[in-house]
């Protein structure tokens, strides 16, 4: 029986994950769930796994929610901040990092430094602090298993040996090319000249996958992919040159590697984030995900083309904040959520997401981080740079 804390339970990846442990009761017991603010959620949530804890990040909810508890005769003991989320990603047996965004950064280390099994669905600790985040899980002997579909894809693809110890490089090992899949999101074909005035609800509404909409905007951009290209960086023990982007509309192909051979080895499955979550939960083992079988007869054809950067100019900064390395991917990341964030509020045309990251770029200094402490300066001035260029409109 192994423990498991669910960073972010309420979102869709922390959703799909209790799905998965319901139906395995003989092998896990979930010890914490958290939540920002969704605390219907939550609610039903502890009300169906009975977790030690509950975790509301932002803390002045707590009474409310502690005594909404009470009243129902539920056990659970409410924590909060910061401090909480660390605190329930040390104890169990099993972290399912699963927090959108900077905000997850803390906690999924603090899990590592732990020397826990760390389910990583959370991008951005990598995108913000790589080097930083991979010493500690070699320093502390974590065992770090990719959720994001397409890092579970290549993981699975890999030589036994690198998914057996973090620190093979499978490009020692004889894989030659990593081929990073992405559907290309809702607005693939849509004319150029049309992309200003998409609305966030268009922006959400994936063909494929069901996300939480931040996600789904990161989608539509393809800054997702550029996230996911530097995240690989940090996995597999390459750089941003052996890693090619390939836009695949069905999303049945989750990722690709290819190797010296001449071989590529693909993962194939139904869109559905269950599959990996089951694979890195019980790996090196396989168990029941939920996920159906996927037809291939019906699917029929699979399609591949190169991704359009005029169209995705988010692809080119993340893959220039690659190659730049040091605070880079921090500030784009930053520069990112912001934009995003305004863009979800309206205060922000769709096409201006990646005006505002590479303004930020440009502005911002790049150091090379020797603690967290320099990645979150990095992370907190950017936010702000960003935030006076969307309030001055001084975009070019």
């Amino acid at each position: 029986m192994q423990s498991v804390t669910v960073l972010g339970s309420t979102g869709s990846v922390g959703v799909s994950t209790l799905d998965v442990l319901a139906r395995h009761p003989e092998r896990y017991s979930v010890y914490a769930l958290t939540a920002n603010r969704s605390l219907d959620v939550l609610f039903n949530q502890v009300e169906t796994f009975s977790p030690r804890y509950a975790v509301l990040a932002d803390a002045s909810l707590v009474a409310e929610f502690a005594s909404r508890l009470e009243l129902a005769g539920l056990n659970t003991t409410v924590l909060s901040g910061e401090e909480g989320l660390c605190t329930v990603a040390r104890e169990a047996d099993v972290t399912m990092a699963a927090i959108v965004g900077a905000a997850g950064l803390l906690p999924t280390m603090a899990a590592v430094e732990a020397g826990k099994k760390v389910l990583l669905a959370n991008k951005e600790a990598l995108v913000m602090a790589g080097p930083l985040f991979m010493d500690a899980v070699v320093r502390h002997g974590a065992t770090l298993l990719p959720i994001d579909s397409e890092h579970n894809a290549i993981f699975q693809c890999l030589p036994m040996q690198s998914q057996s110890d973090s620190q093979v490089i499978p490009f020692s090992k004889g894989v030659q090319r990593i081929l990073l899949t992405g559907s290309g999101g809702p607005f693939r074909t849509t004319p150029l000249a049309d992309l200003v005035n998409v609305t966030p609800d268009q922006a959400c509404a994936h063909p494929n996958w069901s996300m939480g909409r931040k996600i789904s905007v990161d989608s539509a951009t393809m800054m997702n992919k550029g996230l996911e290209l530097i995240e690989a960086c940090w996995l597999f023990h390459t750089d941003a040159s052996n890693i090619d982007i390939i836009v695949h509309p069905q999303s049945v192909i989750h990722s690709m590697v290819e190797y010296i051979d001449g071989s590529i080895l693909a993962q194939l499955g139904n869109p559905d984030m269950r599959t990996p979550i089951a694979h890195a939960l019980a790996w090196p083992e396989r168990i029941v995900s939920g996920v159906g079988s996927l037809d291939i007869i019906a699917q029929g054809r699979l399609d591949f083309e190169a991704p359009d950067e005029l169209r995705f100019p988010c692809l080119r900064l993340a893959r220039d904040a690659a190659v730049r390395g040091g605070t880079a991917p921090a500030v784009l990341n930053a520069a990112n959520e912001i934009a995003v964030e305004a863009f979800l509020d309206g205060r922000l045309d769709f096409a201006s997401i990646a005006l505002v990251i590479e303004q930020v770029m440009a502005q911002v200094e790049i150091v090379e981080p020797q603690s967290l402490v320099d990645v979150q300066h990095a992370d907190n001035e950017s936010r702000v740079c960003a935030i006076e260029i969307i309030a001055k409109k001084t975009l070019a």
